[in-house]
């Protein structure tokens, strides 16, 4: 039987295996890896009311790319701008001031606009600060002379799970960022998004669940789904007939999934706009519908209200599984160390079960969280 030094050893030699990182723009995190944007959910369970709220939405209606190329006139879909640590912060007003982050706002006036300068629609503008890692967004937005006037406006710190507090709009109605969702043309071309995505449906309940920290309805029907409900496509959907870009996108909704952002048109599905894509091979997802997706439930996973940290093998969520983390969980489990994060299969103590879990998935077998 080997050495507790011979299986140390091996731990060591299988460290280099990693897992889980994080999407990035720039030299940015978008979220720490450990953050439920960036939670797989390809093997949870299929929720009990899934079928309730996939009827409510629309069983046959099509899943629709709201964005693309170019669309009566303007670029179509949600544009964001990269901009420099030296970005001048301008001061914004907003109509909904008691739920909106006060600024100043690191955003060009020359931002571009969703729907164009004479949008008449939800006028998003965001900007990422790439040197120090913060996300401003704002809702219904309009350029002055030397500040910005929006519906609402949200600043997010990229290396944070920190969410809005509670009852808060952001530029979403759901209360949460809106870049982390959008389906981005660098990340089709590099072959993988790694994040769950946006989504519109017509109408929800007046409530919210986590990761959502505000909900945008009078309905109190248990047929609707709430702010951040969390839907996937089916894993049996067969993808091998789409594109090399949509199959890209449609891995990711097996494996991430899509989170009720707003109330909007049924299944629309939000991204970047940008002159590369394909317009046309863009429209074949609409050949999918919601009978193809169905509902999962994460809020076992959350540790913390307030935080959009996710359960995690990562304990220490430097975006790797590997000896660091294995021997934080062997010191939780002997009692050395504060459990927390490290109980990954729910059952409310670190012990050998956990541990052998953090020893599969620095082995690479993936990070097995919940019973």
């Amino acid at each position: 039987m080997p050495s507790l030094r011979h299986c140390a050893l091996l731990l060591i030699l299988l460290s280099v295996f990693a897992y889980g990182q994080a999407p990035v723009i720039g030299s940015c995190p978008i979220f720490p890896s450990s953050n439920i944007w960036n939670f797989p959910v390809d093997r949870l369970s299929v929720a009990p009311n899934s079928s309730t709220y996939v009827n409510a939405i629309g069983f046959g209606s099509p899943l629709h790319p709201d964005f693309g190329t170019v669309y009566n006139g303007a670029p179509n879909g949600i544009p964001f701008i990269t901009v420099p640590g030296t970005q001048t912060q301008y001061p914004a007003t907003f109509t909904y001031a008691s739920e909106s982050d006060p600024g100043p706002y690191a955003v060009p006036l020359n931002a571009p606009i969703e729907g164009g300068s004479q949008s008449s629609g939800d006028r998003h503008v965001i900007a990422i600060d790439t040197d120090n890692c913060i996300l401003y967004e704002m809702w219904s937005s309009y350029p002055q002379a030397a500040s910005w006037q929006a519906g609402s406006g949200a600043i997010f710190d990229l290396r944070s799970n920190s969410l809005r507090p509670a009852g808060w709009t952001s530029a979403d109605a759901a209360g949460l960022p809106v870049f982390p969702g959008l389906v981005r043309y660098d990340e089709v071309l590099a072959g993988a998004i790694h994040h769950a995505l946006r989504f519109t449906v017509p109408q929800t309940q007046d409530t919210y669940v986590w990761p959502a920290r505000h909900e945008a309805s009078s309905l109190t029907g248990s047929q609707y789904p709430p702010m951040g409900t969390r839907f996937r496509l089916r894993a049996d959907f067969d993808i091998s007939h789409f594109s090399a870009a949509n199959q890209v996108i449609l891995t990711a909704l097996k494996i991430y999934g899509m989170i009720v952002a707003d109330n909007g048109s049924p299944w629309y599905l939000s991204g970047a706009p940008d002159s590369r894509w394909s317009d046309d091979d863009l429209h074949n997802l609409t050949q999918l519908s919601g009978a193809d997706f169905e509902v999962v439930d994460v809020s076992p996973f959350m540790l913390n209200a307030n935080s959009g940290q996710a359960a995690s093998c990562d304990l220490n969520d430097d975006g790797s599984i590997n000896i660091l983390d294995v021997q934080a969980e062997v010191s939780a489990a002997l009692g050395l160390g504060v459990c927390g994060i490290g109980d990954v299969n729910g059952d409310g103590v670190c012990n050998v079960i956990d541990v052998q879990r953090l020893v599969q998935a620095a082995l690479g077998l993936g990070c097995r969280i919940g019973p």
